[in-house]
């Protein structure tokens, strides 16, 4: 079935929606053959009409916790097709109903409010008019904590930890950035004992391995720093002190979802449309639900969070995408590794030293030569724009 063909079944306005949004080219059907067969398969389901009625809107409820989008982390044609089909259902909606569905109330809100869904549904109004949700007294969602999961025993130190200890912290007021979990150790050892088998009878031959890239004391050109721009933010609907935010980094896959701290200390209003430095290879994160790709470079005062955090601005002419760098011939040049191993806490190591000058300008300050390298782009220095003395996170 090709993509025509699976639109061509749905019934209008929701077929003039979807192929008013694909024909202008402002939503992609799928930006590889795999993200097309995906949205062809959703629209059929759509088409069914059973992700509607109320089991499709439990299963859906479930389906969508990890998920900005239907498929892939960019804005698709699938998409579109859901919101559509949602609409005359949600629209009817009292806040206790729609608050029995946190994840499709919040998956709807965000996709009604994207730019070029947004051009078109009003273009095709009363259809798709804008549905406003009561979200100031929504029911705070309850959850179930799971029970800590044993060690191995190889893996217990000698004083046992007292049973129940948890480990999960709230996240940072900064920004989301990704927890200390993966799986690397496993591979980090077997890499050793390759390379230590060099005398084997099988590996006799086996040229040795090139050093990780992270490998070595941790530097800040290890971080990729990139300048981003928020196509898209809302409030994250289970966590009253997070954001949740679409943020373009010149990418050809789209913007990348990221979860930020800041509700409590930045009001919305100035955060949308805005430019800013994003850490692009932490490990994602999930935020109460929603999966960050990304952490917002943010400058707190020297006299704590309540003395104000703000975003790092790039330079007036840096596009989404610009690279950011730190200067000094040892770092402006330098590759970063394509994903902080969390184990390694190379960003931690190294976030002590990020500070704003007198200048405001933001840098690196080698706690070792007290030698300082600026954060800038091609363009020029990054800035805070009015913290002096401000640690960076």
């Amino acid at each position: 079935m090709t993509f025509q063909s699976s639109v061509g079944k749905l019934s209008s306005p929701l077929k003039d929606l979807v192929l008013s949004v694909t024909q202008n080219g402002s939503v992609h059907v799928g930006k590889q053959e795999k993200d097309e067969r995906e949205v062809i398969e959703w629209i059929a389901k759509i088409e069914k009409g059973d992700l509607v009625n109320e089991p499709g809107l439990k299963t859906l409820d479930t389906q969508l916790v990890p998920h900005t989008y239907l498929v892939n982390n960019y804005l698709t044609a699938a998409d579109v097709a859901l919101y559509g089909a949602l609409h005359p259902t949600i629209s009817k909606l009292q806040p206790t109903q729609y608050f029995a569905h946190p994840t499709v109330t919040r998956y709807f809100d965000h996709i009604q409010a994207c730019a070029p869904v947004r051009t078109v549904a009003d273009a095709l109004a009363p259809a798709f008019a804008p549905v406003v949700f009561d979200f100031k007294d929504a029911p705070r969602a309850e959850r179930k904590v799971e029970a800590p999961k044993k060690k191995e025993k190889k893996e217990k130190a000698a004083d046992t930890p007292a049973a129940g200890t948890s480990k999960a912290a709230d996240p940072p007021a900064q920004a989301a950035a990704a927890p200390a979990e993966g799986q690397s150790q496993k591979k980090e050892k077997k890499e050793k004992k390759d390379a230590g088998d060099a005398g084997g009878k099988k590996k006799a031959a086996a040229p040795a391995k090139a050093a990780a890239p992270d490998d070595g004391e941790p530097v800040p050109s290890m971080i990729d720093l990139r300048v981003g721009h928020i196509v898209d933010i809302m409030k994250h609907p289970d966590a009253d002190g997070l954001y949740v935010e679409q943020i373009d980094i010149g990418e050809e896959t789209g913007p990348r979802t990221v979860v930020s701290g800041l509700v409590n200390y930045i009001p919305i209003e100035q955060m949308r449309n805005k430019y800013l430095v994003a850490v692009c290879n932490l490990k994602p994160a999930n935020m109460r639900g929603v999966k960050s790709f990304a952490m917002v470079l943010c400058a707190t005062s020297k006299d704590g969070k309540e003395g104000g955090i703000e975003l790092i601005q790039p330079p007036a002419n840096a596009k989404p995408g610009d690279r950011v760098y730190f200067e000094g011939a040892e770092f402006a040049d330098a590759t970063p590794v394509a994903q902080l191993n969390p184990k390694k806490k190379i960003f931690e190591t190294i976030q002590p030293g990020f500070i704003t000058l007198d200048s405001k300008e933001a840098a690196w300050v080698n706690p070792t030569t007290k030698s300082v390298h600026k954060i800038r782009t091609k363009e020029g220095v990054c800035v805070a724009p009015t913290l002096v003395g401000a640690s960076l996170s």
